[in-house]
């Protein structure tokens, strides 16, 4: 049975162990102690950088180690004088530096359009978006000296490398003629804030004293008792907790639009693997994520009922450290971009969730560049879970704007009303997926 909603007294004992709780009105949120990060000994295998040529393709491929970041380059026969930069994503924390080619089906399209493209391992991994610029501006320069000064470069990236994409085209604004950040953490440090919503709320809704950061026996203790409060099986059968936690979590990611709840039940226990992977960053480590002013709610009424006020009067608060809001790798994305810009995203992920198109929508109006963004929805439930025709048609049409000042087609992400319609996203879903057969 859920229990009631009240405001929790966090006892001191656990204060003492740099446990977050709810603060009185107008206070500021108190702060855990982090640990100083380990140093890490980067490294390149340098015998798995080698790749073969597509089948049928004809290009001169190289490969290497430049200032610590390995690299890959491949130039079609026919090379049309065009340069696409590739930034691939979150890597993890391990020491070893690895190199992403651009997906099959992209990759194909560029190579035999004659295009030629050039990927960096970046020389960090972790959430280090600053190492991913600065990598990637570095091996198109090595690009303009080895190869060839490019007529017109673009620059492409999934995931944490559509963050890259982001702060990259801000950055180096008289760099690159056009930009594809897609499934792309277009919302820079907001991203981590989803992370937090989702595990605070599911503390408020469930008997757990509220913790953060996160214990190491969090994903197989406190997350794992909290399941049994939220679902039976979570998330397969949700409790009214369970329901109200997937409710939350939908206004915070996006309000409400088509494959959510397939999404809801993909990532569910994902969410929770997260928590303690993300509190800090950089080398002044602190809250990446914060909540302090964040209202939760149930419906996409800005009226909040007894139900919200209540859980917003126990939920804990943290406030994300200053040095996030731009410093230790997390850069902000403002929207001072001057190119043309086209994004896809999947509406079921949550690993990035649709919102980030959101916050990169209004960060481009808000600067007066919104007729330089073109967004697509994809009716996709998986993290970056585009098929072949999808990224082809995208930067196809990425092209025809910068080439010949034609802006193609897109969706409108800030509407709910548009969002929230059972066929959004049909438009640009190419193939349609298998639950979507009778939608679209």
């Amino acid at each position: 049975m859920r229990r009631p909603l009240r405001l929790l007294l966090v006892p001191t004992a656990l204060a003492l162990v740099s446990t977050a709780f709810v603060s009185p009105a107008g206070a500021r949120p108190p702060q855990p102690d982090y640990p100083q990060p380990a140093e890490v000994e980067y490294f390149v295998d340098e015998a798995k950088l080698p790749f073969e040529a597509l089948p049928g393709t004809t290009t001169t491929r190289q490969w290497g180690v430049l200032d610590g970041a390995g690299y890959r380059i491949e130039v079609p026969a026919d090379w049309n004088g065009d340069l696409v930069m590739w930034a691939h994503g979150y890597r993890g924390t391990g020491p070893e530096l690895t190199v992403d080619t651009p997906p099959t089906g992209l990759r194909q399209h560029l190579v035999e359009q004659g295009y030629a493209w050039a990927a960096s391992s970046y020389t960090e991994n972790g959430y280090d978006v600053d190492a991913g610029v600065d990598s990637t501006h570095d091996l198109g320069r090595f690009f303009d000296r080895t190869v060839g000064k490019p007529d017109l470069r673009y620059i492409a990236g999934v995931s944490m490398g559509g963050h890259v994409t982001g702060v990259t085209i801000e950055r180096h604004r008289a760099e690159y003629d056009g930009a594809m950040p897609v499934c792309g953490v277009m919302g820079d440090r907001r991203l981590f804030d989803t992370f937090l919503d989702y595990n605070a709320v599911a503390q408020a809704l469930t008997d757990t004293p509220p913790v953060y950061p996160a214990p190491a026996d969090y994903v197989t203790t406190t997350a794992a008792q909290m399941k049994t409060e939220l679902g039976t099986p979570y998330p397969a059968v949700l409790t009214e907790a369970g329901q109200d936690l997937r409710a939350v979590t939908e206004q915070r990611t996006g309000g409400e639009r088509p494959l959510f709840e397939a999404g809801f039940a993909s990532f569910a226990d994902f969410l929770f693997t997260v928590y303690p992977v993300f509190p800090g960053l950089g080398e002044e480590p602190g809250a990446v994520g914060g909540n302090a002013d964040t209202v939760y709610q149930l419906d996409a009424d800005p009226r909040l009922t007894a139900e919200e006020k209540a859980l917003n009067a126990e939920v804990l608060r943290v406030e994300a450290a200053r040095s996030h809001r731009g410093l230790d790798g997390v850069p902000t994305i403002d929207g001072r971009f001057r190119i043309p810009v086209l994004t896809m995203h999947g509406l079921g992920d949550l690993f990035v969730p649709f919102s980030m198109e959101q916050e990169y929508a209004r960060d481009a109006a808000a600067r007066g560049n919104s007729d330089l963004l073109v967004q697509r929805a994809i009716r996709a439930v998986g993290h970056c879970d585009f098929s072949a025709e999808e990224y082809q048609q995208a930067f196809s049409d990425l092209v025809t704007w910068v080439e010949e000042g034609v802006k193609p087609a897109g969706d409108d992400v800030l509407d709910p009303a548009v969002v929230a319609d059972r066929r959004y996203g049909c438009r640009f879903t190419m193939p349609q997926r298998v639950y979507d057969t009778q939608v679209c």
